[in-house]
């Protein structure tokens, strides 16, 4: 099977490539490093030539609203025609837990509009919502920083290992189109404090953990279940004591 990954050098697109390779498929790495551009049009239709499928995990970490708007949506226009040409069978992406009951300016309402593109290209399709990467905890820990402590919000996550999302992925994109959403999730849910804390502690950051009911996440207003999944949902196996076991020291 030919699955082109747009955002094929990323953090989980790498992984999702080296995934698919391992069981036998053709993965094509997309990405500008590899002469694919998603914005401009650049390399794409190569790129998607002969593909049975689509994997898109481009992203950009800009929360300016019309910038951010934008880039998903001219990305995500791109792929869906060029792939309408190519005869691309599964039209895969990766969104955001949460991000069909959350509204905010930024980054959130471009994940939405980006979900409605997919949703109404005529392609087969799945949504793959995944909670937030155990990859990222100790950097958005980090940015939680108020008056020398670190005040989370007391909203739950269930965060889940890159390797996990890859896997749902590939498993995903080789099966049959959902035409709707999936989410993806680790095996634990506990308050924000218990993640970020274990994340910045393994980083030597000893800073007092004070959660704050009206702290925001990203600028976005949550409450206990806005960020993890509130129906079925498939759980990955890797714990976070089993994947901070792993990192380098």
């Amino acid at each position: 099977m030919r699955v082109v990954v747009a955002g094929g050098t990323g953090l989980i697109g790498s992984k999702l490539v080296a995934s698919l390779r391992s069981q036998g498929h053709d993965a094509v790495a997309a990405a500008p490093e590899t002469g694919v551009d998603t914005i401009t049009g650049e390399g794409v239709a190569a790129a998607l030539h002969g593909a049975d499928a689509v994997v898109d995990v481009t992203n950009r970490m800009v929360f300016e609203p019309e910038a951010i708007q934008a880039f998903f949506t001219t990305s995500t226009r791109n792929l869906i025609e060029f792939g309408k040409d190519a005869g691309v069978r599964h039209h895969v992406v990766l969104s955001i837990v949460g991000t069909d009951r959350l509204s905010h300016p930024g980054y959130l309402n471009a994940k939405a509009a980006q979900e409605k593109l997919v949703e109404r290209s005529g392609l087969p399709f799945t949504i793959v919502r995944a909670t937030q990467f155990f990859e990222f905890l100790a950097t958005i820990g980090a940015g939680l920083a108020q008056d020398g402590a670190i005040v989370p919000p007391t909203a739950d996550l269930q965060p889940i290992a890159g390797d996990d999302v890859a896997a749902a992925l590939a498993d995903v994109v080789t099966g049959t189109p959902h035409n709707g959403a999936v989410e993806i999730a680790g095996p634990e849910r506990a308050p924000f404090a218990r993640f970020v804390g274990a994340a910045l502690a393994a980083q030597g950051d000893d800073r007092p953990i004070r959660p704050d009911a009206a702290a925001r996440y990203f600028g976005v207003p949550v409450v206990r279940d806005s960020l993890v999944p509130v129906g079925a949902a498939r759980l990955a196996r890797t714990t976070w004591a089993d994947w901070s076991a792993k990192q380098p020291a």
